[in-house]
């Protein structure tokens, strides 16, 4: 079948556009070092695309080489940077600023309202919400999830994976004294019928959920990660596992320490192996 006018012309635009000469003159002066950067396009300084990088030129001559970027840099009028000291500050920069500016070829980061967890409530796992309780100091939450659904097909993932039966795990209700058809075919180990007892299935249940466990926040308040390179400190302030900002000193991340915070999936993500490892100077403040 031949294809249509628009994908030809997509396919044209983004094999023979040349990219403008004025974005590769502006690299010349961006930084090699770590941070955030920013192509702008013309209607009100419209953000159209923000990334991060260890290297910012190194990182913005790479999108010239890329011919599926076409379309972004034709629209694109200039690039800004914001440097930082170090991958975490980038990092924590980056998601906070697409969250805040929704540039128009990011994926879209945002406070999830249904961000849910599994919660083990006895020997069932119960699907819980941010809004409901503090997933920074819940202790034996398992996996951060955008709805109850994603986290419902997580639970069941791991009962094919690991041979569970999906009736002491809530997801089946099955009748008085009978066993699963799971069990009938293998995919189920039995504990619904008596071929194994329910503290081993119990055992391999939480083994099994072990490598999705929330960690709670291990400080009792706000601390900072202080990063340096060539002259340039940043304290980045983090509490809850929720990023407040960056400061040049201590006397500066004291001040941020004291705003607000709430549970962050996309701070946790970036922030847990780096605290929890000790990969990264912190400063309680």
């Amino acid at each position: 079948m031949p294809l249509t006018r628009r994908r030809r012309d997509d396919f044209a635009d983004s094999q023979g556009y040349e990219y403008p000469q004025h974005l590769r003159d502006a690299i010349e002066d961006a930084p090699t070092g770590a941070g955030v950067y920013t192509f702008h396009g013309q209607a009100g300084d419209l953000p159209l695309y923000i990334g991060k990088s260890i290297n910012i030129r190194a990182r913005l001559l790479s999108h010239l080489r890329t011919p599926d970027e076409a379309r972004m840099l034709r629209q694109a009028q200039r690039i800004s940077y914001i440097r930082t000291a170090g991958e975490i500050g980038a990092l924590l920069l980056e998601a906070q600023m697409i969250k805040a500016q929704h540039p128009v070829f990011n994926q879209k980061l945002r406070r999830n309202k249904q961000l849910c967890s599994l919660h083990m409530a006895g020997d069932v796992p119960q699907v819980v919400y941010a809004k409901d309780i503090d997933f920074a100091t819940q202790r034996e939450l398992y996996g951060l999830f955008a709805s109850r659904h994603a986290a419902l097909d997580a639970l069941r993932a791991i009962a094919d994976q690991n041979k569970l039966c999906y009736g002491p795990l809530g997801l089946e209700k099955l009748p008085p004294g009978k066993a699963c058809f799971r069990a009938a075919i293998r995919q189920c180990a039995g504990v619904c019928r008596g071929d194994e007892s329910h503290e081993a299935h119990r055992e391999r249940l939480f083994s099994s959920l072990l490598a999705l466990r929330v960690a709670c926040w291990p400080y009792p308040g706000a601390v900072g990660l202080v990063e340096r390179d060539e002259g340039l400190t940043q304290i980045h302030v983090v509490n809850h596992w929720c990023y407040l900002g960056s400061a040049p000193n201590s006397a500066a991340a004291r001040q941020l320490s004291s705003v607000a915070a709430g549970f962050d999936a996309d701070g946790y993500k970036i922030l847990c192996r780096p605290v929890l490892t000790g990969r990264v100077e912190i400063l309680v403040l």
